[in-house]
């Protein structure tokens, strides 16, 4: 019989040339096949091709070839096609893939137990995620085949940097994708709202961010100045944005149901999970969905160093869930102190129209008297004048003059009493002119008040919550009476806290 292969592989020596592993396994082969030769005469090489030898001993001797040809580590770079664990111990199934996505090469792995918790905690905290299928890795391993359990590869590293270095171009692809398709800066490009009154909130069930949020938030409902509806989605596995995009479409569509409009804001906040579970919210369908979104997207997912690329599409993005609320609630603010302002200048205009009719009235009341003062010199200069005429003539004629100068002395107290009498009559005339312009303003601003807290009281939630629903029909239409009902009809009520169906049985006389 002749050597064993391993002994032929070490006795082996090649020449320089022979530097590849393929003309590595030729020499052995030729060898291997020379030593038979010489050992079973010239019929050796006639009778190799019709030796039989058992499935145990064939794959042995494949396994000592194996063995002794890939004794060494080696880097492999692969895709991980399917990854579980059993016993602390991970097996892994690997491919290979060419330019068109076929799958070329495949074979089974295993991370040991001894160094997995290691290399798996290692991977997440350079990477920013879980070691998971889907994700292209480089890998130091070495080859090993069994008889019974066929070939594998043994994990002995994981090299993080190549994975990253992966997921840094998949996202520079992702945000270039957007940016040709438009999509970046749409949803930044909504303008924020006025007033803030109605929130659509995305998060995990349970999750510590979405309590801290809420803390404040059932603060601002309290006081009616906002109003939450919260719809929950998972944020983490490879199923979350799925999930999450459900969960948007979902709440949008409720909220056109129940409000038939839009909210002001949609909320999508995460927190106290691992950083590790960021890299789920790195899907391109997600954001385009974040990016398209009607109303304006306002996003916290709980770390600071960390964006993901909702951050980058959102309307507005924040380092955690509170600073969203804290957003919000300066937000309001700035608007209650935009409109207080606004009041002080309708306030500040009417006192100073009030100010500058006064002082208008005062000038003219002024000239009056100036004009009044100057007419009564006037007359009397005149007066005086006609007198000395009247001595200067003969006497005969001074009873005819001074009846005349009488007469024109009565006429002109008369104008003169005449003219200040008029003159206060339009000083009264304007100055109850004015004051009925004040009231009337003081009265607008009075109704002003009255009716904004009509309008807060009557607000259509407020009404809900007192007992009273509203009735539709199919058309979503409002049926005020009960002749427009039929029997057998479907209805939908709307209560304060949701909505449910029914059926018209009979009418009731």
């Amino acid at each position: 019989m002749p050597k064993s292969i391993t002994k032929q592989a070490s006795s082996l020596h090649l020449s320089d040339n022979l530097d590849t592993i393929e003309q590595k396994h030729r020499a052995l082969a030729e060898r291997f096949a020379q030593e038979l030769t010489d050992d079973d005469g010239d019929d050796g090489m006639d009778m190799l091709p019709n030796a039989q030898l058992s499935l145990h001993d064939y794959l042995t001797a494949v396994k000592m070839v194996i063995d002794d040809t890939f004794d060494h580590e080696v880097w492999v770079r692969a895709e991980i096609r399917a990854m579980n664990s059993k016993g602390g111990h991970y097996y892994f199934e690997l491919a290979d893939k060419d330019d068109a996505g076929q799958i070329i090469a495949s074979c089974r792995a295993t991370l040991w137990r001894y160094k997995a918790n290691a290399l798996l905690t290692k991977f997440a905290v350079t990477t920013g995620q879980n070691l998971q299928a889907g994700i292209n890795v480089l890998m130091k391993c070495s080859a090993n085949f069994h008889a019974q359990y066929g070939f594998s590869l043994n994990i002995s590293d994981i090299d993080p940097n190549y994975t990253l270095g992966e997921l840094a171009a998949a996202y520079h692809a992702m945000k270039q994708r957007l940016y040709q398709e438009g999509l970046f800066h749409l949803n930044k490009s909504l303008p924020t709202p006025f007033d803030i009154r109605h929130v659509v909130v995305i998060a995990p069930e349970q999750a510590a961010g979405l309590g801290d949020f809420r803390a404040e938030a059932d603060r601002l409902m309290m006081a009616k100045a906002c109003h939450f509806q919260y719809h929950h989605a998972t944020f983490q596995g490879n199923h979350a944005p799925k999930e999450i995009r459900q969960a948007i479409m979902g709440s949008l569509n409720d909220f056109r149901t129940q409000h038939d409009a839009l909210p002001d804001l949609l909320v999508i906040i995460r927190g106290g999970g691992a950083v590790g579970d960021l890299a789920y919210l790195n899907d391109y369908e997600l954001a385009a969905m974040v990016a398209e979104c009607p109303v304006p997207v306002w996003v916290g997912v709980g770390h600071q160093r960390d964006l993901v690329i909702l951050d980058e599409v959102a309307h507005r993005s924040f380092d955690t869930p509170s600073k969203v609320i804290l957003g919000i609630e300066t937000h309001l603010a700035q608007t209650i102190q935009l409109a207080k302002q606004k009041i002080q200048q309708i306030q500040q205009t009417a006192t100073q129209f009030l100010t500058t009719t006064k002082q208008d009235c005062e000038r003219k009341i002024h000239h009056i008297r100036h004009h009044a003062s100057k007419t009564t010199q006037i007359a009397k200069q005149d007066s005086k004048h006609q007198l000395k005429q009247l001595h200067t003539t003969i006497k005969h004629r001074s009873k005819q003059e001074t009846l005349a100068l009488n007469t024109l002395m009565a006429n002109t107290k008369k104008y003169a009493h005449a003219q200040l009498t008029q003159a206060k009559k339009d000083s009264r005339y304007y100055l109850n002119e004015h004051k009925k312009l004040y009231s009337h303003l003081t009265l607008v601003r009075e109704q002003c008040r009255h009716l904004q807290s009509l309008i807060l009281i009557q607000h259509p939630q407020r009404t809900l919550q007192k007992g009273y629903a509203l009735i539709y029909d199919d058309a979503n239409k409002p049926i005020s009476s009960r002749h427009m009902l039929n029997q057998g009809q479907t209805i939908h009520i709307a209560l304060h806290d949701g909505q449910v169906s029914a059926q018209v049985q009979s009418h009731l006389d």
